[in-house]
């Protein structure tokens, strides 16, 4: 699990990166948490969600937004996060010029991150999007979503409540050509502890269903 360094907006950004050993092999990146609340890629669900891609062959990079740990800089409310996700796309990209595919993957703010990084880079054809706090950001901006994705909640999240997230699927569900997926983690909260396994399985299971999409796109470019 090579520690890396690339350049942001602000300065030095820290992360954590595993190469895939197949050349055409896609890229994953994955976001943590609010870093005002402890959030850090080395959160439990970011941490595990990492190796749910590099076990299934992906160039997987999590990093750390600026203002956390060695990432250079401070909070910036979602804009400066944005670039921050934007310049990690950019660095694992110019690592893998043959990456046809991409996947985002984030976990609660990371995942309404993750969802605004996928608005702006047509080479995103999947996202995971955990706990995404739906009542607590603006989500119109998912108008029409571009691509086909996961949403993950706990049935006993106490800081997003599931119907906020329910009505956010919904609204996304109406968009032809596109599918958008939810699944529920029963008895978890906002962190999933003591749940973590179960999400894992959850969204292997999504991974696994949708992979072989994946790797065609890959083999065929």
């Amino acid at each position: 699990m090579p520690e890396v360094i690339f350049t942001g907006e602000k300065g030095r950004l820290e992360g954590r990166y595993q190469p895939a050993k197949q050349r055409h092999a896609p890229i994953a990146i994955i976001l943590h948490p609010h870093p005002q609340f402890g959030g850090t890629m080395n959160n439990p669900v970011v941490y595990n969600l990492y190796y749910q891609f590099v076990n299934r062959g992906f160039s997987t990079l999590r990093f750390n937004f600026r203002g956390v740990g060695r990432s250079q800089g401070a909070f910036d409310h979602g804009q400066g996060e944005l670039a921050d996700a934007a310049a990690a796309l950019d660095w694992a990209q110019s690592i893998n010029p043959d990456a046809r595919a991409c996947w985002i993957a984030g976990f609660s703010f990371g995942a309404w991150i993750g969802m605004q990084l996928l608005m702006r880079r047509p080479e995103v054809e999947g996202f995971i999007s955990i706990a995404a706090p739906a009542n607590l950001y603006d989500f119109s901006f998912l108008a029409p979503c571009p691509s086909s994705g996961l949403f993950v909640h706990g049935d006993k999240d106490a800081v997003v409540p599931f119907s906020a997230v329910t009505g956010l699927v919904e609204k996304l569900k109406t968009q032809k050509g596109i599918v958008i997926d939810q699944q529920t983690v029963p008895g978890a909260n906002h962190f999933f502890d003591g749940r973590t396994e179960e999400l894992m399985e959850v969204v292997g299971a999504y991974l696994d269903k949708r992979l072989p999409d994946t790797a065609k796109k890959t083999s065929a470019a």
